[in-house]
């Protein structure tokens, strides 16, 4: 065999290599799981995925999602709270993209329905203000680029045939489940700086409640469930983003994550979120038919 001929099988054998380790889910695949999500019933679950093959799917994902569904909004930040994080087996956050049409008014009623495989947890947004968001590296420089603090219960939909079998990278590669939330009354960043503290401390020691109808606890959690502080949820947003060529822009819709346990939706169900120790923090509500 001659060195050429050498070469050439060793470059076949290294593509045949890649491209056995290679999970990234086909154009095909993607479809199916795009078709599922608009008839709201399970996909096949992605599997063996590495995080890198999470992320391309979920890229292939977008592209589709956005022919559809238009403007991307913002971004959530899923897995944010290690709790979640040990329910998929993995010790770090993922992230998504949110659309038009997929925040709702407080006082919504939604199907309980709503998705293949739908869930409600307890939740916060933020709106960016500046583009210095992206180089923020602490909770206040965070807090110094966003205008509005937004009362959120978010209603992921897992969408696949065996959520539980999902781990960090199939959370990821189903764009972290997002199908629609309902927002409650903004409450304004203050503009002093004095002020911007007190609200960077209640951020961390607020308590936040789900409860029903009969005002029954339905799960919870503190701000500092999220990575010790819900804001260092956009910390670790602005990385992750970056070393994808993405940016948060002005406007964006960013979402935290979760305080509660995720939770199955059900016809009838009235749902409120509190945020005790937050001043001016009003509950959000929906109910589900």
């Amino acid at each position: 065999m001659t060195m050429k001929q050498t070469l050439t099988a060793l470059a076949g054998v290294v593509a045949c290599a890649t491209a056995a380790q290679a999970q990234c889910l086909t154009d095909a695949q993607t479809a199916d799981l795009v078709a599922h999500y608009v008839a709201r019933t399970p996909a096949a679950n992605p599997e063996d995925l590495s995080e890198a093959d999470g992320a391309c799917t979920r890229g292939k994902l977008n592209q589709l999602l956005a022919q559809r569904l238009g403007k991307v909004i913002g971004y959530k930040a899923g897995l944010t709270n290690p709790a979640v994080q040990k329910r998929f087996n993995t010790d770090k956050p993922v992230w998504g993209k949110l659309y038009e049409g997929m925040v709702l008014q407080s006082g919504a009623t939604v199907d309980a329905a709503f998705g293949a495989r739908p869930l409600y947890e307890a939740d916060m947004l933020v709106r960016v203000k500046s583009a210095a968001i992206n180089q923020a590296r602490t909770p206040m420089e965070v807090l110094d680029a966003v205008d509005q603090v937004i009362p959120f219960i978010e209603l992921p939909d897992l969408m696949v045939q065996a959520p539980t079998k999902l781990n960090g990278a199939g959370v990821s590669a189903i764009n972290v489940g997002a199908r629609l939330g309902v927002a409650g009354a903004p409450l304004a960043v203050p503009a002093y700086r004095a002020e911007r503290y007190a609200m960077l401390k209640a951020l961390a020691d607020m308590n936040v409640s789900l409860t029903d109808g009969a005002g029954a606890r339905l799960g919870g959690g503190k701000g500092s469930d999220i990575l010790d502080h819900p804001l260092n949820a956009v910390v670790w947003l602005a990385g992750a983003l970056a070393q994808e060529g993405l940016a948060m822009q002005p406007g964006d819709l960013i979402s935290l994550g979760s305080f509660s346990p995720l939770l199955p939706p059900r016809a009838g169900l009235s749902v409120t979120t509190t945020y005790g120790g937050l001043p001016g923090a009003t509950p959000v509500r929906l109910s589900f038919r």
